[in-house]
């Protein structure tokens, strides 16, 4: 008998000068970067939340906290690769996860094909398992006022 569980993520990070913008691991050309301690992929960031949610773990700060030098600057899809690693030594498999970017600006629809192929890969999974996609505020909070982007994540996992 196999075992299913769900997680959920969320991440937020504000924009930020002179920072690259990094989503589900692309590289997208945008006026202003996010802020954080890592790469600030806030997509990939939820996503790792939801994984360590379904997993029965704790959440990617206690993991990767932002205390640690060692993380200053770090690949978010070096550390998925890491929280993955655990998960598949605990038989964990993917179903699916469906993901959703929260943000006024950059548009990220000609980049989700990309993003969907890298994560897929690290995950080792067919593409359709992995659902990317946007909306925004209508100009409402945070988001609206393009402060900062909020990224929500839901994975389904089985052994």
């Amino acid at each position: 008998m196999s075992e299913i569980r769900i997680g959920q993520g969320i991440d937020i990070h504000p924009f930020a000068e002179g920072r690259a913008c990094i989503l589900g691991g692309v590289t997208i050309p945008a006026a202003k970067g996010l802020l954080g301690h890592s790469d600030a992929d806030a997509l990939v960031h939820a996503l790792i939340d939801a994984i360590l949610g379904a997993t029965g773990k704790r959440d990617i700060g206690t993991l990767f906290p932002d205390t640690d030098a060692t993380f200053k600057d770090a690949d978010s899809c070096d550390l998925l690769r890491q929280v993955w690693a655990v998960a598949r030594s605990e038989r964990w498999s993917l179903v699916n996860a469906d993901i959703t970017v929260l943000a006024e600006v950059p548009k990220i629809k000609p980049y989700v094909a990309q993003m969907v192929e890298r994560l897929s890969e690290i995950l080792g999974c067919t593409a359709d398992r992995i659902a990317i996609k946007a909306t925004t505020t209508e100009t409402m909070g945070f988001i609206g006022r393009q402060e900062g982007i909020l990224a929500s994540a839901v994975v389904l996992l089985q052994r």
